[in-house]
C-alpha cells in the first residue's frame, strides 16, 4: 500500500530531525498531520461529551505534540505523549517549552511493545500512527494486531479511543478493532467529490473499550 500522506516508517525519524532543525532555526512547528480542522474535532468531541479535564489522555505517535498542546490550551491537564521517533520526542519538547506546557509529559515509546507503566488511560488519541503502521512493509497485519493489543492494555475498561484514518473506511477500522472495543461514533469530516461520487477521503471514529 502506499499513500500520499504518509512516508515509509524507515524515513520518519530523518523528518523529524530535520522538522527539529527547522524549529530551532525559524520556530515553525512542522506538519499537522490532517490539518488543523482534525485537532478542532477531537477537542470539540471531548466537551461535547464532557470529558473531565483531569481526565488522563495519550497522544499515540505525537510527533511535533501540537495536539497536546492544544489540549492544554482547553484545560486538559493529565496529557501524556509517545512517539517511537526520539527525534519527533526533541521536536515536541522544544514545541512544549515554546507554549510554556510544563504538565505535558513525553516519552520514547514503541506503542506495539508498551512498557509497563503505559497504562490506565482515559483516553487515547491515533490521528494517522495506525495507518503508518498499516503501511509498513514488514508484518502490517501482525503489527496491527499487536496494537489492538496494546490499545487493550493502556486504556481503561470504557476508556474512550478517537482515531483519525485516510487510509480506512469506517467498516474497515470496525472491523480492525472489533475485539474488545465497540464504536459510539462517526465524526464529520470533509467530503470530496470525484466522477460524480462523493465519498471522504479522511475517516475519524470513537471506540470505546469494553
Amino acid at each position: 500500500i502506499s499513500s500520499p500522506f504518509f512516508p515509509p516508517a524507515s524515513s520518519w525519524d530523518a523528518a523529524y530531525e530535520r522538522e527539529l532543525q527547522t524549529f530551532q532555526d525559524i520556530g515553525d512547528t512542522g506538519e499537522i498531520w490532517f490539518g488543523e480542522e482534525s485537532m478542532v474535532r477531537i477537542i470539540r468531541w471531548l466537551e461535547k461529551h464532557k470529558v473531565p479535564l483531569d481526565s488522563s489522555v495519550l497522544d499515540i505517535g505525537t510527533g511535533n505534540g501540537v495536539l497536546l498542546v492544544e489540549l492544554a490550551k482547553s484545560g486538559y491537564m493529565n496529557l501524556t505523549g509517545i512517539d517511537y521517533s526520539p527525534s519527533a520526542i526533541q521536536l515536541s519538547e522544544k514545541v512544549r517549552e515554546k507554549e510554556g506546557m510544563s504538565n505535558i509529559k513525553l516519552k520514547v515509546e514503541d506503542f506495539l511493545a508498551p512498557s509497563a507503566e503505559l497504562s490506565g488511560f482515559d483516553i487515547c488519541i491515533d490521528k494517522g500512527t495506525f495507518d503508518a503502521i498499516s503501511l509498513d512493509p514488514s508484518d502490517a497485519v501482525g503489527k496491527r494486531k499487536l496494537y489492538v493489543g496494546s490499545l487493550s492494555r493502556v486504556l481503561k475498561p470504557e476508556g474512550f479511543f478517537l482515531i483519525t484514518s485516510c487510509n480506512w473506511t469506517k467498516e474497515e477500522l470496525l472491523n480492525e478493532f472489533r475485539e474488545g472495543f465497540e464504536i459510539l461514533e462517526e465524526l464529520p469530516t470533509p467530503k470530496f467529490c470525484f466522477g460524480g461520487r462523493i465519498g471522504n477521503s479522511v475517516t475519524a471514529l470513537v471506540f470505546q473499550r469494553k
